[in-house]
C-alpha cells in the first residue's frame, strides 16, 4: 500500500530511471532530508529512510526516542517507486546511507537476505498483539524481518446522507424487500450500488453513482479474491498460480458486475481518483484504505455525512488485503544496536502515532483503546477486517511486484473494458506470472 494515493508506474520503466529520480528530489522538507545519500554522523544518531510523507507518522516517535535515550533520528523521504529503487540499489552494492527502513509489505521477501532478523523482538506477547496476518507476513522463510509500524486495510466507507434519508429507505425496500443499509455480502453490495446510481437533480443525468470500480490498482480485486475464499492468493507457497480457477473468476466477474454503477473511466481509476470521487460527493459507496477516513476535507460534499464499517463479504466472507509497513534493519548498517533499539521502542510506543495524518496503528492493543473515541470510527471496521478469517497476506514472492505491475494490473484494466472475457484474461495472466516466477 502506498501511504500516498499516487499512480505506481512500471518497474520496467523506473529500473533505467533510478539515477534520474536519485539526482532529480531535491526538495527538503522539515526535520528530514529527502534523497539524501549520507547516514546521519555521529554515534548518536541514526537515519531511517521512508517514503514521502511516512515520517509524519514515525515523528512522534522519533521525539519521544531522543528525549529517552539521546539519540537523534533523521528522516530521508522519497516517493514510493524512488524509494524501492534506492533499496535495491544500496543493498546490491552495499553501500548504505540508512540504518532503518520503512519497507512496504510487499517488499520484504525481496530484501529479506539482506535484512538484520527480529526473531529476538517478535517475543508471544508480540505476536498476540499483532493481527495474524501480520505475523504470517513479517516472517520470510521462518525468520522476522520486519516489525509493522503500522498497518491497514480497505473498510467500506458510505453516506449517511443517503442511507439515513426516510425517502430513499423506503424506496429501496419497496424495490428490494429488505431494509436499506450498509451491505454485507455482494448480492446487497451490488443491489444497493445499483439503486444509488440515481438523477438526484433531475436533468436526465446520473451524478451520483453507487460504486466505483477502480482498474489502475490491484489490492481491491486482490480483496475481492479473498472474499471468495481463496487461501493462495495468485500465486501459493508451492508456487502454483490460481489464476484461471473457479475462485478467480467469480472475483473477476463480481468486480467487473458494478461497472453499470460505477463512474466511467475505471480502467484508469486508481486510489487518488476515488478518494476524489468519494470526497466530491459522486460516489454513495467506496471501498478504500482505513486511514482515508481521517483524511476527508472539512470542505469535502460529504464531510460529517460518512459513515464507515467492516469490509464486504463473498461467499468466502469478509476478507480486506493487510496493508502494513514494516521496520527492518539493514544488515550492513554500523549502527545495529541503536537501529534495533528503535525498532522495539517504536513497537511500545506505537500508540504515539494514532494522531498523525493518517493516524494508523500496528498493535491490537493501541487500535482497540481508541477504537470507541470520536475521530477513530475507522478503527473497529478497521480491526474486524483485518481479524477475518478470510483475510489473507499477499505472497511472500520476491517477485510480487513485478506481477503486480506486468500482470494484475493490465489484467484488471482490460477486464473493466465492456465484452471483455474475463476467463481468457485470467489464463493469460496466469501464463504471465508462471513465466515470471520460473
Amino acid at each position: 500500500m502506498m501511504l500516498r494515493t499516487h499512480t505506481r508506474k512500471s518497474r520496467r520503466v523506473l529500473a533505467g530511471a533510478t539515477g534520474l529520480l536519485a539526482v532529480g528530489i531535491t526538495v527538503v522538507l522539515s526535520g528530514c532530508g529527502a534523497g539524501g545519500g549520507a547516514p546521519a554522523a555521529g554515534a548518536d544518531s541514526i537515519t531511517v529512510l521512508v517514503e514521502a510523507g511516512g515520517h509524519g507518522e514515525l515523528q512522534p516517535i522519533a521525539d519521544q526516542f531522543e528525549k529517552d535515550t539521546g539519540t537523534s533520528v533523521t528522516f530521508v523521504e522519497l516517493p514510493y517507486d524512488g524509494l524501492y529503487n534506492r533499496l535495491n540499489s544500496e543493498f546490491s552494492s552495499g553501500s548504505l546511507s540508512f540504518d532503518v527502513a520503512a519497507l512496504d509489505s510487499i517488499w520484504l521477501p525481496t530484501f529479506a537476505e539482506a535484512l538484520t532478523p527480529l526473531d529476538d523482538v517478535f517475543t508471544d506477547d508480540v505476536q498476540s498483539d499483532l493481527f495474524p496476518a501480520l505475523v504470517t507476513e513479517a516472517q520470510v522463510e521462518g525468520s522476522f524481518v520486519g516489525m509493522p509500524a503500522w498497518t491497514n486495510s480497505e473498510i467500506l466507507y458510505y453516506r449517511t446522507d443517503l442511507f439515513e434519508d426516510p425517502a430513499q429507505q423506503a424506496e429501496f425496500k419497496a424495490e428490494y424487500g429488505y431494509d436499506l443499509a450498509p451491505p454485507t455480502t455482494w448480492e446487497q453490495y451490488s443491489d444497493v450500488a445499483k439503486f444509488f446510481t440515481q438523477d438526484t437533480d433531475g436533468d436526465g443525468q446520473v451524478d451520483v453513482y453507487g460504486t466505483d470500480v477502480k482498474g489502475a490498482v490491484e489490492t481491491e480485486w486482490l480483496a475481492t479474491l479473498s472474499q471468495t475464499g481463496e487461501k493462495n492468493m495468485v500465486v501459493g507457497d508451492d508456487g502454483s498460480v490460481s489464476l484461471g480457477n473457479a475462485d478467480s473468476l467469480a472475483a473477476l466477474d463480481f468486480y467487473t458486475s458494478l461497472l453499470p454503477y460505477a463512474p466511467s473511466g475505471a480502467a484508469q481509476l486508481d486510489w487518488a481518483g476515488s478518494q476524489n470521487l468519494f470526497n466530491q460527493g459522486q460516489l454513495a459507496m467506496m471501498r478504500f484504505w482505513a486511514h482515508a477516513y481521517k483524511q476527508i476535507p472539512a470542505d469535502s460534499a460529504v464531510a460529517g455525512k460518512v459513515g464507515v464499517t467492516t469490509m464486504v463479504g463473498g461467499p468466502g466472507g469478509v476478507a480486506g488485503v493487510p496493508g502494513a509497513w514494516y521496520l527492518s534493519v539493514p544488515a550492513g548498517t554500523s549502527k545495529q544496536e541503536k537501529a534495533l533499539e528503535f525498532v522495539q521502542y517504536a513497537y511500545d510506543n506505537n500508540e504515539l502515532s494514532v494522531d498523525t495524518d493518517l493516524g494508523l496503528a500496528s498493535r491490537i492493543s493501541v487500535l482497540e483503546q481508541y477504537q470507541d473515541e470520536p475521530g477513530y470510527e475507522n478503527y473497529k471496521p478497521l480491526i474486524d477486517t483485518l481479524n477475518a478469517e478470510s483475510t489473507v497476506p499477499r505472497p511472500a514472492n520476491p517477485n510480487w511486484q513485478e506481477i503486480v505491475d506486468s500482470a494484475l494490473i493490465p489484467m484488471i484494466q482490460k477486464a473493466v473494458v465492456p465484452g471483455a472475457d474475463n476467463q481468457q484474461l485470467l489464463d493469460d495472466a496466469k501464463a504471465q506470472v508462471e513465466s515470471i516466477i520460473e
